[in-house]
């Protein structure tokens, strides 16, 4: 992580030892030191008060997958344990307890250097208003509250990564996309308690609430236990966000004929987590709900998680899990579910780079094929898939 001050440093020990005193009066002597010393703190004072923070991560491995259309697949993949993504930190001291900051975050491949989503900044755009008091106020493209305070109580978001979300990431909680066109509210952390609300204009003229996302979450923290709740509604999905549908090119057999039908795309869910020497448990249930546009029906999705991670030793760390997802809807009497075994390891080769492995195992059940995030669907109801990989942060 790099760290860019704007605004000039004079050395001013070396600007004074410079001063002719020869043929000078005491008086313009001293206006010179005065002027030199007032300059040095000035950019001094700017130096301190603004800065951008250069930061980003680069995730890359291969894969060996077992059943995918038939066949067996090894390739290389990009961002499966964390995000490979660049991105701008700016915050600039307004005085009096008020900041302004501001990110801009992308995503890309690794692989072939192609840009995250086709946009320049796919991950987040954003510029606001931060306060000691009042929390912060943000606009632009960012993640959901729910995303935010639900993704860490579940292990994708802190270790598993793409493979182990649950089916094609129907609750985002593994950040497949983040919100455009949003106003965003961070309370200030009072006695473990955190808030976050959040609206997106949808900006269709006459149609107020076409294209427009609400989102809120609370979550509270007392030693190591953390709790919290969030909800998100998505206006017409397909348009409003880009979905599953849009990552990587994978055909998402799991619910993409529902997401393009659907109204909107409503999701609520609780998690909580444990911390306890070494280990550290991980438990949630989410309900993604898909209103369709020409039906009263709403296909139906819950995810029940258990997770535990358990640290060897300073530089190491094991990690496992079960989700298990039921699916109904109701147009059809269709019922089905997809239960999944994740399994990982991770060894710090410094603060920077780690190198893990990830072993996934999924079964389907209702006559649908099984399909584990990331991958096209199988030929049957069982796949597998075991990625290794390095990751770096700067």
């Amino acid at each position: 992580m790099k760290i860019l001050r704007f605004g000039y440093r004079p050395e001013i020990l070396l600007l004074l030892s410079n001063i002719r005193y020869a043929n000078k009066s005491e008086f313009s002597l001293r206006l010179e030191i005065l002027g030199l010393l007032l300059c040095g703190l000035l950019s001094t004072s700017a130096q301190a008060e603004s800065r951008v923070t250069l930061y980003g991560s680069i995730d890359l491995g291969v894969d060996l997958a077992s059943n995918v259309g038939a066949s067996h697949q090894f390739r290389m993949a990009n961002a499966v344990g964390t995000s490979t993504m660049w991105g701008l930190l700016g915050h600039e001291e307004l005085g009096g307890g008020y900041a302004t900051v501001f990110r801009v975050e992308s995503g890309f491949n690794a692989a072939n250097g192609d840009a995250g989503g086709g946009l320049a900044f796919s991950r987040q755009a954003y510029v606001g208003l931060l306060s000691d008091r009042f929390g912060t106020l943000t606009i632009g493209r960012q993640w959901s509250p729910m995303t935010d305070l639900i993704s860490p109580l579940s292990l994708n978001g802190v270790y598993g990564g793409w493979y182990s979300a649950h089916p094609n990431d129907l609750d985002n909680l593994n950040y497949t996309f983040s919100i455009p066109n949003a106003v965003k509210y961070v309370s200030q952390n009072i006695d473990g308690v955190s808030v976050e609300i959040m609206y997106a204009f949808g900006g269709q003229p006459g149609q107020f609430s076409a294209n427009a996302v609400f989102s809120g979450a609370l979550s509270w923290r007392h030693g190591g236990f953390t709790i919290g709740v969030g909800y998100l509604q998505i206006n017409d999905p397909q348009t409003t966000v880009i979905g599953y549908q849009s990552v990587g090119g994978y055909v998402n057999t799991v619910y993409g004929a529902d997401l393009a039908q659907a109204r909107s795309q409503r999701i609520a869910g609780i998690g909580a987590s444990y911390s306890y020497g070494p280990v550290q448990v991980f438990g949630n249930l989410t309900q993604v709900d898909f209103p369709q546009r020409f039906s009263s029906l709403n296909t139906r999705f819950r995810n029940a998680e258990l997770s535990v991670a358990y640290r060897i030793n300073p530089a190491a760390i094991a990690y496992g899990g079960f989700t298990d997802t039921e699916g109904h809807a109701p147009l059809t009497s269709k019922k089905t579910h997809y239960r999944q075994i994740n399994l990982g390891v991770d060894y710090s080769l410094s603060k920077r780079t780690s190198v893990y492995a990830d072993a996934v195992l999924q079964s389907a059940g209702g006559g649908v094929p099984a399909q584990i995030a990331g991958l096209d669907a199988a030929s049957n109801s069982h796949q597998a898939i075991g990625h290794v990989g390095v990751k770096h942060l700067f």
